[in-house]
């Protein structure tokens, strides 16, 4: 079974539409018989935020010009995010936080096999709930109501710190500069939320390629 990767950041609006359309790629391909290992990579859109985190709008404005433009971006992402059957409710989210946190949760959950019920909680504990997913005791009810409990403890530790940030580096400097970006046995296929059916199909194709890559017979050394 090939491995699909989907490198994301918790506070990504546009991996949380990347998501939906997964799902639904997904439940399409396997329709076919086709079936990928999947796991969820961090990626930190704000690597210098704070471990506290920031206010929110002091942050959109600072990052856009304003907050009138901030908001007038959030009702864009609202927009798409109807689309993809998602409600994003940015009157509820006051902070924008550091992420670390989030992503080191999501680390303990591929362990425990349940990672993706975990991306998605953590997706709507954000964006729908409005509640601070850098803040250890949120994270620690967040990740319990989707399978995971006793995240609290875990973050009171170093685990999975320097393999989050590790990993977070490894993404830059592999070349990926946005989110959500897809790839196959670590071959990177594209960036951003396009539409379930053309997800499907650029999978579908890759899985083909590596397919047949493989499939050919080794030449001779020498040859």
């Amino acid at each position: 079974m090939r491995t699909l990767d989907v490198v994301s950041d918790a506070i990504c609006p546009w991996c949380w539409i990347g998501k939906a359309h997964l799902d639904a790629a997904l439940a399409s391909l396997k329709q076919d018989g086709i079936e990928f290992r999947l796991r969820w990579r961090p990626f930190q859109l704000n690597p210098d935020m704070p471990e506290e985190g920031v206010e929110r709008d002091a942050y959109r404005a600072a990052k856009f010009g304003s907050t009138e433009r901030g908001r007038q971006l959030d009702a864009q992402v609202a927009d798409a995010g109807r689309a993809a059957g998602l409600s994003f409710r940015h009157d509820l989210m006051t902070r924008t936080p550091n992420t670390v946190a989030a992503h080191r949760v999501i680390r303990a959950a591929e362990d425990a096999g349940v990672q993706h019920d975990v991306v998605d909680a953590l997706f709507r504990a954000y964006f729908q709930e409005g509640r601070d997913i850098g803040d250890a005791a949120v994270l620690d009810e967040v990740a319990a109501s989707a399978g995971l409990p006793g995240m609290a403890a875990m973050l009171a530790t170093s685990a999975h710190r320097d393999e989050v940030l590790a990993r977070d580096m490894s993404a830059r400097r592999g070349g990926i500069n946005g989110v959500p970006s897809f790839l196959m046995d670590r071959y990177l296929l594209f960036s951003g939320a396009m539409p379930a059916e053309r997800m499907a199909d650029a999978f579908r194709q890759a899985k083909a390629i590596l397919d047949a890559r493989e499939a050919q017979p080794a030449q001779p050394a020498g040859a």
